[in-house]
């Protein structure tokens, strides 16, 4: 994100960035200990805007969703900036995702992991 000038353009509407300062650690049974970031530390700090049905998080690491996973998106990789800056189209289409299911009033039933299906049934109908 530092990269494309997140935090310093005023074009991006970026209502939180949790990096790795903000991760707690867990144990699972699987996986052991591990780093997540914590979607309820907002949801509890900020209640009267934010929860589980109006909170969307993108990562590449799945597993920083496992205390929240109906609220995750796993985005691919961007790999390799200087070579493939032109041709990564991700945030792209997720900003048409993200326009799609603001309509809604919850996002509980949506299925983030098939999120380019969902778009393209939208964008067919």
């Amino acid at each position: 994100l530092q990269e494309l000038g997140v935090s310093t353009n005023a074009n991006y509407k970026i209502t939180f960035m949790l990096d790795s300062a903000a991760m707690i650690t867990v144990h699972t049974p699987r996986r052991g200990l591990i780093d997540v970031k914590p979607l309820g530390v907002i949801w509890g700090k900020f209640s009267e805007y934010y929860s589980k049905k109006n909170t969307i998080m993108f990562d590449d690491i799945g597993r920083n969703f496992l205390m929240n996973p109906q609220n995750g998106l796993k985005i691919r990789p961007f790999m390799k900036a200087h070579l493939n800056r032109d041709k990564d189209k991700e945030l792209l289409k997720l900003t048409q995702y993200l326009k799609e299911i603001a309509k809604l009033d919850d996002f509980l039933e949506l299925n983030h992991k098939h999120w380019e299906r969902y778009l393209s049934k939208k964008q067919g109908q």
